[in-house]
């Protein structure tokens, strides 16, 4: 097709004005190439610029309308005759008002950096990404008394300070490859994964793919025993609305288990890289394994909508595949070979969760 007709395949595409059959073969285009992979995101950041111009257009507009029904004189005068109590409460005590309102904005703020409100480029998308209890652990740690420290060393146990941040993953194979969010280890000085045994090991990150949110880690650990092999396949091709859907993730120290459908085939702002899934998930889900009924890997939790009650979103699985072919040889003796046998189909929900917390992972990112 030629650039005109190129550009009015891509606004349909990007209104939703395709068909399902339509959709998948734009998407097949865009992995195959890269020019109109590059002019889709163009298109879809020059929209959103527009989007973002007319909505301050109507509120300059409203603000305009607002003015001209204020009398500014007549207020003016009527303040300085008799100001009022708010007037009046900021003459007498606006140096506190200020200092309290600065520690107040200045809480907020640090409150929604280190949840990871602003990591994304959109306000309503929150990464799951979990700033963990540091100096309450430190404390806890000190406060253990001399015996125990002794009785830890002598019997072997990894005494590992407090982590910063925490997220989850999964185990792609059995010789200690795990895949997680990669904005989860980003900015990483190192990586500890704990089982659900709560046995730690130190990982390093072997590979990332940031523009999928996808990283690789492998489990360098000489106490890491290899796993037996993995309960569950990853899936290659795409999954249907509707799907009946389940998560086991680290948003506290023990596992937990949350369940829902799938309820989009694209993610936030219509990204075809991700689901959107109707599922609750919380700061330290990000990273973990997003299955199906039969026990596929369907994708990577990675974010929520802020605005939305159990609207999350999951890195389609395709994309963990694709990061796993794109791992450069030099970087790893082998790559993780994934398996393509699944045990978890025939079993119950409760049996298919006691075999998949032997694979799933508290992540731990230590960082200045």
């Amino acid at each position: 097709m030629n650039d005109r007709q190129l550009h009015d395949e891509i606004e349909r595409y990007l209104n939703g004005e395709m068909s399902r059959d339509e959709r998948s073969a734009f998407d097949v285009l865009r992995k195959n190439d890269a020019n109109v992979e590059r002019q889709v995101s163009e298109q879809r950041q020059f929209v959103g610029l527009l989007k973002q111009y007319n909505e301050r257009r109507e509120l300059e507009q409203r603000l305009n309308a607002i003015h001209q029904e204020i009398d500014v004189h007549a207020l003016k005068e009527e303040l300085t005759i008799q100001p009022s109590w708010v007037v009046t409460l900021w003459r007498n005590h606006h140096s506190k008002i200020s200092v309290a309102a600065s520690i107040a904005i200045f809480a907020m703020l640090a409150t929604l950096f280190f949840t990871g409100y602003f990591a994304g480029h959109d306000s309503n998308y929150t990464q799951l990404r979990m700033q963990l209890e540091s100096y309450k652990r430190s404390n806890e740690k000190l406060s253990k008394s001399t015996d125990a420290l002794i009785h830890d060393i002598k019997s072997g146990h990894k005494i590992i300070d407090p982590a910063r941040f925490g997220g989850t993953g999964f185990a792609v194979s059995t010789n200690g490859y795990v895949v997680t969010n990669y904005h989860v280890v980003k900015d990483a000085d190192s990586v500890y994964v704990q089982n659900a045994a709560g046995e730690n090991y130190h990982a390093r990150i072997i590979y990332s793919e940031p523009q999928y949110d996808v990283a690789l880690l492998r489990i360098d650990d000489s106490t890491f025993k290899s796993l037996n092999p993995l309960p569950y396949a990853i899936e290659r091709v795409g999954s249907d609305l509707g799907e009946d859907v389940y998560t086991l993730g680290y948003p506290r120290n023990n596992a937990v288990y949350d369940k829902g459908y799938l309820s989009s085939s694209t993610g936030y702002k219509d990204d075809s890289t991700s689901y959107q899934v109707s599922i609750p998930v919380n700061p330290g889900n990000s990273g973990g394994p997003l299955l199906d009924n039969k026990g596929n890997i369907i994708g990577i939790i990675s974010g929520k909508d802020s605005h939305m009650d159990g609207s999350s979103f999951a890195v389609k699985s395709e994309y963990l595949v694709k990061a796993i072919k794109n791992m450069p040889v030099d970087s790893v003796n082998k790559k993780p070979t994934l398996n393509s046998k699944n045990t978890l189909a025939s079993l119950s929900r409760k049996q298919q969760i006691k075999k998949l917390q032997n694979y799933v992972y508290q992540i731990k990112v230590y960082s200045h």
